[in-house]
């Protein structure tokens, strides 16, 4: 999420246990390992948190038998480079035997009807609309036929800079109206996208006007399906019988499915609407203003252009008699997560409401198992919010991997199951709170007496999670899974606004200025899990309570934000840096560390700490004023790709490394960064 766009407003009045005093608990309740806070919880290499706590679970402690040595050794999986120092550029940084190129920036386009990107601003909304959008961020790589030197690129665009989209910077008129065509343009620049890629001569490009090549932008028709579909709180002058809407907006985080999909998530969206009468308490709680819109969109509406309410509808004031006469419902159609077929340009874009309305970061899928239920979990990035997961009722099929229709086996796995928050204890443990009916709340009554059905518990996601104490996090945003043993780790970004007094176990510093990141292992039952923090965010000066995992200058980060394990084991994490005293030595970066790598003598796993600093480092820097975000990699770990978004004054060349000479001043562009190892190895490994 781009610290520029983000929602930093504490919007939770629950009073529920937050998870800084939760950690603070737990700490003081643990013994201190290997000089580090951090590696207060150990974990048995490679089969994950569960049992290895003294308050929940069987104890594992028993060691693992070897197996017979006439098995084949597998080498151990190491990092193959070295952490690089701290960089303050107009240029990027990458470790040593590699290089890094710029693709597809900010108004490429993707097909015939869009004209290439003109530096003095001057494109047009349709130029746009056929173009890459602004600000990349999250995305996933699909094979074509399982290549990796050829497949589609399904990627967010998250927010827009209105300077920067138009030559004279966004007007407004005397009567407060914007232009109808600098809105089409600004919506345009908006969504996701679909971009066929190819290798070609050792160098990635875009395929231009490929069948696939497509954009998802806020005016694009999608469906809408799970409870909400066709109930009231859908219904609008656009879609009577509530079955469809338009639009994805602030497309932050990312997730993916087992059958070839991808999962979009709608992050500050609120931001777009305005509610000029009352609120209902799921706006209120969500953030919709009372004033204006952030972009004023709605002001467009009337103009002489516009067509079926185009503007119109971001104003969601009740003014007709019925539902179906205005707008009322129109931003209940936004804040979930959103399926895309990008093998298939002739389906809509989804809305899987099943799993939940608020501010989607990240939706990382579990390990399939055949014959169990899937799993998804998701962050809601803001100040003290909360830890979803996703458990769908039908059981894996390995058969439904290769499926004829994909977006109907999405339906199979994404709009029947159970959607659960997380709480957190403080003896290491935690529980999964079902969203249902007849869940009973910590006030005694239930959700079903507090929201009257699932669509209505579903579209008060929030204030369902309030009503039954999960705990308020530390702006929990991507996750991702561990594909040796299972474990899921979280990046709770940061929290200024936690107090010294409102700490817990898992969010244990207020104010929380420079993040952690989180981990823990689900029981079988999907029901309960075992927790510790993996790292905690820190400048390498920092006071112990600050720099709990001990960090260094060559690893030194604040405000991790997007994640992802690669197929192999490693972790690779991104940084929006926003706390001074790291910002003045790097600008964002991208660290890596293995944590099945990092054992205590015993052999059990632990978080990193003042002794296994060395496994931790630092692998590229971004240039000046950008947060380096979005992360994907080619089947063979070959390619890398990582998003520099809102760059200050880059780039200057497709070379990415190459830096902006002293006073040329640039139209930046947000761009997508190809990085490959110059021998044509795996990245990041030995």
């Amino acid at each position: 999420m781009s610290r520029d766009t983000g929602d930093n407003l504490d919007r939770n009045q629950s009073g529920n246990l937050p998870m800084a005093s939760v950690m603070g608990a737990y700490l003081s309740r643990r013994s201190v390992m290997r000089g580090s806070l951090g590696a207060a919880i150990a974990m048995i290499a490679g089969t994950g948190l569960t049992g290895c706590f003294d308050g929940g679970g069987s104890h594992q402690d028993d060691p693992v038998t070897e197996p017979p040595v006439t098995e084949p050794e597998v080498p151990k999986l190491a990092l193959g480079f070295q952490s690089i120092p701290g960089s303050r550029t107009d240029a990027c940084v990458v470790a040593a035997g590699y290089s890094a190129y710029v693709l597809a920036p900010w108004g490429t386009p993707i097909n015939s009807n869009g004209n290439p990107w003109k530096a003095d601003g001057s494109n047009t909304s349709t130029d746009q609309a056929n173009a890459m959008g602004m600000h990349h961020d999250g995305m996933h790589f699909f094979p074509i036929n399982g290549s990796s030197e050829d497949g589609l690129l399904a990627i967010n665009f998250e927010y827009i800079d209105t300077a920067a989209l138009h030559p004279a910077g966004p007007t407004t008129d005397v009567k407060g109206k914007r232009p109808a065509e600098e809105v089409r343009k600004e919506i345009n620049a908006h969504g996701a996208g679909v971009v066929r890629l190819q290798k070609v001569d050792g160098r990635w490009q875009v395929v231009d006007n490929d069948p696939l090549n497509r954009r998802f932008t806020t005016a694009s028709r999608m469906d809408i399906t799970g409870p909400l579909r066709g109930t009231d709180h859908v219904k609008t002058k656009y879609s009577p019988d509530g079955t469809h809407c338009r639009g994805t907006n602030n497309n932050c985080g990312n997730g993916y499915t087992p059958w070839g999909t991808y999962l979009t998530c709608e992050e500050n969206w609120p931001g777009i609407f305005v509610n000029k009468g009352t609120c209902p308490e799921d706006q209120r709680r969500i953030g919709v203003s009372t004033s204006s819109g952030q972009y004023k969109w709605e002001t467009a509406a009337g103009d002489n252009s516009e067509v079926a309410d185009e503007f119109a509808r971001f104003d969601v004031t009740v003014k007709g008699a019925s539902a179906t006469d205005d707008y009322r419902n129109e931003a209940s159609t936004y804040g979930y997560i959103v399926e895309i077929d990008p093998y298939d340009s002739g389906t809509l874009a989804t809305k899987r409401t099943a799993l939940g309305r608020f501010r989607h970061e990240g939706c990382a899928p579990g390990l399939p198992v055949a014959g169990k239920p899937l799993v998804w979990y998701m962050g809601d990035d803001s100040n003290n919010e909360y830890l979803y997961k996703w458990v769908s009722t039908a059981v894996w099929d390995a058969a439904d991997a290769n499926p004829a229709n994909r977006l109907a086996t999405g339906a199979k796995y994404l709009d029947r199951g159970r959607l659960y928050v997380a709480r957190f204890n403080a003896d290491g443990t935690g529980v999964w709170l079902l969203l249902d009916v007849a869940t009973t709340t910590t006030a005694g009554s239930t959700l079903g007496a507090l929201y009257g059905d699932l669509p209505g518990i579903i579209l008060n996601t929030r204030g369902a999670a309030d009503a039954v104490g999960a705990t308020p996090m530390d702006r929990p945003e991507w996750t991702t899974v561990n594909p040796l043993n299972g474990d899921v780790y979280l990046t709770l970004t940061n929290n200024s606004a936690r107090s010294p007094g409102k700490v817990d176990a898992a969010n244990p510093r207020g104010p929380n200025r420079h993040g952690h990141i989180i981990r823990w292992h689900d029981s079988d039952d999907q029901l309960s899990f075992t927790w510790d923090i993996f790292v905690f965010g820190a400048n390498a000066a920092g006071t112990a309570d600050i720099n709990r995992s001990g960090l260094t200058e060559l690893n030194q980060f604040a405000s991790p934000d997007g994640m992802s394990f690669d197929s192999r084991g490693v972790l690779w994490f991104e940084t929006d840096n926003g706390e001074s005293t790291v910002t003045d030595y790097t600008n964002d970066q991208l660290l890596a560390v293995i944590p099945t790598n990092l054992v205590d003598a015993s052999g059990k796993q632990v978080p990193v700490n003042a002794q296994n600093q060395v496994d931790l480092r630092r692998f590229f820097v971004g240039p000046n004023g950008c947060e380096v975000t979005g992360i994907t990699f080619t089947p063979d770990n070959k390619t890398l790709f990582i998003n520099v978004q809102h760059p200050g004054n880059w780039p200057y060349t497709d070379r990415a490394t190459e830096a902006t000479p002293a006073g040329t001043t640039l139209r930046p562009r947000a761009a997508t960064v190809v990085i490959q190892r110059i021998d044509g190895g795996e990245i990041g490994t030995v």
